[in-house]
C-alpha cells in the first residue's frame, strides 16, 4: 500500500530544521504484514529526543529511515498467527519487541533483550528485512516502530493493547516518555514513600519520573532544569522546590532542602553535566539513576572513594527497566485514575507540515511533548 511518511535520509543537516527539512514527507510503499507482524494505523506519535539525535547525527542509524518511536494508534491488519489481537483495537507499540527467550528476558529484563537490541540498531524488522521502501530503495524502521507516518508494519511482540476509551495523543506517551520516567523511579531506584526525589531535566522523560514520585508519595521534591518555564511547571505538577541548574550553589540548595542530599536523583537530560549534578546531590547510602541517552562520546568524573565510602548507587535506566505487558496497562490505569496526570505533560499536537518546526523546538527545550497526528 501506499503511505505518507516523514522519511530521514541524510543526518547532521545544520539548523534551522525548518529550512534544511531534514524530515521529507515522502509518499513510500508499506508491505503487508507477514508471520508473526501486525498492520497499524498510526493515530498519534510523540516526538521524544531519540528522535532528535537520529536527526542531529549524534547517535547514527542506517538511512534511510522513518523515525518516531513513541506511539498509538488501531490495529488494521493481523499477519499469519498473531493471536491476541482482533482488528479495531487499540495498541501502544514498545519500542523493544522483545524476544521472550533470551537471558534478559529469561530474568525479567526485555527491556534488554539482546536480539531485539541487535535488530534496533539495525533498524531492521525480526527477519533482518524491512516493509518500507521507494523506487526499490529500502527504508528502515526506527526501533521496530517507524511512527512518523500513516501506517506501520510492527512485531506483535511489540504491541500492548489499551483501553478504547483513552485518547490517542495521551496514550502515545506511554510508548516511551511515561514508562522511562516512571519506570525509572518505580522500577529502577525502587523510591519508596517519603524519600527525597530529586528530577534533573525536566522534558517529558524528567517531568514523567517527577509525576511518578508525586504518586509514590515521595518526600521533599526537587526538580532541576535551565528552563524556568519548565521549572513553573514542576512546580505546579507538585515539585516542593524547582531549582535553576545554572545556579552556581544549586548543589548546596538541593543539600540544603533536603537536609543533606535526596535519596534518589534521576537524571533525564542525557548530558553528562547533568548526571555529575545528579551524583552531586544524591546523600550518602543514595541512589543515582540515570535514563538520559546522550552520544556515546559523553563521559562522566565522579569520586570513586564516595561510591564505596558512602555506599552510593550508581544505576542505568533504559525503558525504565520496565516490563511492558506489566507496566504500560499499570500506568495507563493510574493515569484514567487521575493519580498519573500525564496529559499534562502535552505541549501541542501537530501535522506532517509542521514536523521539522517541531524539531527545532524540542532541540530548543522550547517545548515538553508534542505529538505528530498523522
Amino acid at each position: 500500500m501506499k503511505i505518507r511518511a516523514a522519511v530521514l535520509r541524510e543526518s547532521g543537516l545544520p539548523r534551522p530544521y525548518c529550512e534544511s527539512k531534514p524530515l521529507q514527507i515522502e509518499e513510500v510503499e508499506l508491505d503487508g504484514p507477514k508471520r508473526g507482524e501486525v498492520l497499524v494505523q498510526i493515530k498519534a506519535v510523540g516526538l521524544c529526543h531519540s528522535d532528535l539525535v537520529a536527526i542531529n547525527g549524534e547517535r547514527g542509524k542506517p538511512m534511510p529511515i522513518v523515525i518516531g518511536h513513541e506511539a498509538a494508534g488501531i490495529v488494521v491488519e493481523l499477519g499469519e498467527g498473531v493471536q491476541g489481537f482482533d482488528k479495531g483495537d487499540h495498541v501502544v507499540p514498545t519500542y523493544v519487541a522483545s524476544c521472550g527467550h533470551c537471558e534478559m528476558c529469561a530474568v525479567g529484563r526485555p527491556a534488554l533483550c539482546e536480539p531485539a537490541t541487535m535488530t534496533n540498531a539495525d533498524a531492521v524488522l525480526w527477519d533482518g528485512t524491512t516493509r518500507l521502501h521507494k523506487n526499490g530503495q529500502r527504508i528502515h524502521h526506527h526501533s521496530g516502530v517507524a511512527g512518523f507516518a500513516e501506517y506501520a508494519v510492527m512485531s506483535k511482540d511489540a504491541l500492548i493493547k489499551i483501553d478504547k476509551s483513552i485518547p490517542f495523543e495521551h496514550a502515545a506517551l506511554f510508548g516511551c516518555g511515561v514508562v522511562t520516567g516512571v519506570g525509572a523511579l518505580l522500577n529502577t531506584a525502587g523510591v519508596k514513600p517519603g524519600e527525597h526525589v530529586a528530577v534533573v531535566g525536566l522534558g517529558g522523560v524528567g517531568l514523567s519520573a517527577l509525576l511518578a514520585a508525586v504518586a509514590a508519595g515521595a518526600g521533599r521534591i526537587i526538580a532541576l532544569d535551565l528552563n524556568p518555564q519548565k521549572l513553573q511547571l514542576a512546580r505546579e505538577l507538585g515539585a516542593d522546590f524547582a531549582i535553576n541548574a545554572a545556579d552556581s550553589d544549586c548543589v548546596s540548595q538541593v543539600r540544603e532542602a533536603t537536609l543533606g542530599g535526596s535519596h534518589v536523583a534521576v537524571e533525564t537530560a542525557g548530558s553528562a553535566k547533568a548526571l555529575e549534578t545528579a551524583y552531586q546531590i544524591t546523600r550518602r547510602g543514595g541512589t543515582t539513576v540515570t535514563a538520559g541517552m546522550p552520544g556515546p562520546e559523553a563521559k562522566i568524573t565522579l569520586s570513586h572513594l564516595s561510591l564505596s565510602a558512602e555506599e552510593r548507587c550508581l544505576k542505568g535506566s533504559y525503558m525504565g527497566s520496565c516490563v511492558p505487558k506489566r507496566d504500560i496497562p499499570r500506568y495507563l490505569s493510574m493515569f484514567q485514575d487521575g493519580k498519573l496526570p500525564v496529559d499534562k505533560l502535552l505541549s501541542r499536537t501537530i501535522g506532517f507540515n509542521d514536523l521539522n518546526a517541531a524539531m527545532d523546538r524540542l532541540d530548543d527545550a522550547a517545548t515538553v511533548r508534542e505529538i505528530l497526528m498523522p
